[in-house]
């Protein structure tokens, strides 16, 4: 028999017999090894330990302490067992396709009856079962040709249609989970004991077209979430509890920031309190551009389809645009234009006008642009995910020696705002050149190192997220981690040298020729609504001072003290902090938590002996104990909370 040669992960090699399998390479190691064997990686590729080795490779064999693996194939099995379970309760339900996702699963199926909240309580008992069973998984790869008469004879028309989409050259694996058997591309365990019993939980029941298309089917998918052991499973269910008392909606309509409606959706209607705070984040983002070199312009919201032709937009971004006709007069047929979905060719545009010479580089520019981007209706999620925003969008036009430099700039500016913001750290993610690109070899070495050299330079690490740049240059993403651990993705900064090209961009370089700037897209905060969708649930709704929209609130505990109530409300707002005045005939215990709810960050209570005293009773916002205070002094503290950390 043919021998083949596995190199281990500490560069080791041994040979084998052609056809080895993961788990027979396990066993060859040691007894232990073999029974605590899960999975394995195969040239960079995620094994099942039956799966055949058939040339000279690399190898990992994976355990349950190999968490990212661990839980794949965990997730990936709850989802087939969930399938069985639900079809021997229901055996005339037809399965579809059971994905793993983040944290978790979910299983579509064809069933008639609609699934109830208790019928999750009947599939997760089932479950149970079958994990106890321990049956043993197993797999086979069969033709085409049988694998369609097995699912046709068993009344499987949604497998016959994948097997039908597969291409022709890939093998069509079957697996068994006991006596119930899927088609899947796996790895998966090797038994269904292998599945924590207490480490999984069936979450919701949601609608969901066949392959995605309106048109097809309406199947009913349940989620799921599953984890190695019970405590990563209490720690995710805590987690969701936490983020439902965050949830930014739910926080909007508490403080009174915002609300949406089905006239307009994916628009945002700003109330008093909420444009109080999204101003007040605006006036500081344009002061830090303004200190870090930015000139602020503005730019059209509609625009001609012949700009975004020339960008390239119009083919590849159309769905995504709100397409806007006129009947210009004279004109023998309608215009077309879009509502604009990024600014990056109108800032060309102002580039354009001019000759610019390389002493001019670089030139950066910002707008708060507001875009329209068309999102499907099920995909749009409160003020995080809309159809209308508004970014704090820059273009740099520079040199490509310049990039570094750059780059370590725009990492410095980030780092400022984001600690100011309430965040000391942040992730970066450095995506570097994929599989189709355009540019030279060349190039891409010398921008990919700059980027690298900004990072190390700034003293910060990162993490490569190899082949994801985009065609035309690499980028580097900052991922932001809120209060409960969930990550994200805001800021942004990406070397384009496609767009200047496209849209004739040019400077005068130092040896009389015209030459291509490069573009850098750049972006901290990304879109307001969505950071500040993000600012709240992170914040849980206490907002940093200077930030919050209702920063005092001056209550009287009798109506003898409204007088003075307003005079400590006129000295706070002559220093510069938002103050309002409750002098309602209701007692101080209902004020404190009526402002307490609206998340306002200091009540300050106004009694006969403050009065005589001119003090203030000040009560902050999530501490259950008072101090009295000299109001000159309450003043002079709240002015310097109340200023922005920039103007400090």
């Amino acid at each position: 028999m043919a021998q083949i040669s596995l190199t281990f992960p500490d560069g080791n090699a041994r040979d084998f017999d052609a056809g080895v399998t993961p788990a027979e390479v396990a066993a060859g190691i040691s007894n232990s090894l073999a029974k605590k064997a899960i999975s394995a990686t195969v040239n960079g590729q995620h094994w099942d330990l039956q799966w055949p080795i058939e040339s000279d490779s690399s190898i990992a064999i994976h355990t349950m302490k190999d968490d990212a693996q661990a839980l794949e194939l965990i997730r990936h099995d709850c989802a087939h067992i969930m399938a069985r379970a639900v079809q021997e309760i229901w055996p005339d339900v037809k399965v579809t396709i059971g994905p793993v996702i983040e944290n978790g699963f979910y299983y579509d199926f064809d069933r008639e009856e609609p699934f109830t909240p208790e019928d999750l309580g009947a599939i997760e008992k089932k479950m149970k079962e079958i994990i106890n069973k321990r049956d043993e998984v197993r797999t086979e790869v069969w033709d085409r040709a049988r694998a369609v008469k097995h699912y046709e004879d068993n009344g499987e028309p949604y497998k016959v249609e994948l097997i039908e989409a597969i291409p022709g050259d890939e093998p069509l694996r079957m697996y068994w989970h006991g006596d119930w058997q899927d088609l899947c591309r796996g790895p998966h365990l090797q038994n269904t004991g292998q599945v924590p019993a207490d480490a999984f939980k069936l979450m919701s029941i949601a609608g969901a077209y066949w392959r995605g298309d309106s048109d097809r089917a309406m199947l009913q998918r349940i989620y799921g979430v599953a984890f190695q052991n019970k405590e990563g499973l209490k720690k995710h269910l805590h987690m969701l509890e936490e983020a439902a008392k965050r949830d930014h909606r739910k926080l909007g309509r508490e403080m009174n920031l915002f609300h949406m409606q089905e006239e307009a959706p994916g628009q945002v209607f700003w109330h008093p309190n909420g444009w109080n705070i999204y101003t007040t984040l605006q006036d500081y983002m344009r002061r830090k551009q303004r200190a870090d070199g930015y000139q602020e312009v503005n730019t059209p919201q509609v625009v001609d389809r012949k700009l975004w032709e020339a960008s390239g937009h119009w083919d590849k971004y159309q769905e995504h645009m709100f397409i806007v006709e006129v009947d210009e007069e004279h004109a023998r047929e309608k215009a077309i234009n879009a509502l604009k979905p990024m600014n990056c060719p109108c800032h060309v545009q102002i580039y354009n006008q001019g000759i610019k010479s390389y002493r001019d580089l670089p030139l950066r520019l910002a707008e708060f642009g507001s875009c329209n981007r068309y999102e499907p209706s099920g995909a749009l999620h409160g003020i995080m995910r809309v159809r209308g925003f508004t970014q704090d969008d820059g273009h740099i036009f520079c040199r490509e020696d310049q990039i570094e430099s750059e780059c370590a700039k725009f990492i410095d500016y980030l780092s400022s705002v984001y600690k100011d913001l309430g965040f000391d750290q942040f992730e970066i993610m450095f995506a570097t050149r994929p599989e189709k690109r355009v540019g030279t070899e060349e190039s891409w070495d010398h921008v990919e190192a700059a980027l690298e050299n900004a990072i190390k330079a700034t003293g910060h690490s990162y993490t490569l997220d190899p082949g994801e740049g985009a065609f035309y240059g690499p980028k580097l993403d900052f991922k932001l981690t809120d209060a409960i651990g969930r990550e994200w993705q805001c800021g942004t900064f990406q070397v384009d040298p496609n767009l200047p090209e496209r849209l004739e961009a040019t400077y005068i370089g130092e040896d009389g020729a015209k030459h291509r700037p490069f573009m850098i897209h750049r972006a901290c905060l990304g879109s307001f609504e969505r950071f500040l969708g993000v600012l709240i649930e992170n914040s849980a709704g206490k907002l940093p001072f200077w930030l919050a929209p209702r920063q005092v609130v001056v209550a009287s505990i009798v109506s003898d003290a409204d007088e003075y109530v307003q005079e400590v409300v006129s000295a706070l707002q002559a220093a510069g902090v938002r103050a309002e005045a409750d002098i309602r005939n209701e007692k101080i215990n209902y004020k404190v938590r009526e402002h307490s709810h609206g998340k306002v960050p200091a009540i300050l209570a106004i009694g006969m002996k403050e009065v005589e005293e001119r003090t203030v009773s000040v009560r902050r916002l999530g501490e259950k104990q008072t101090s009295v205070e000299p109001l000159d002094a309450v003043v002079k503290a709240l002015s310097v909370e109340a200023t922005p950390p920039d103007l400090l």
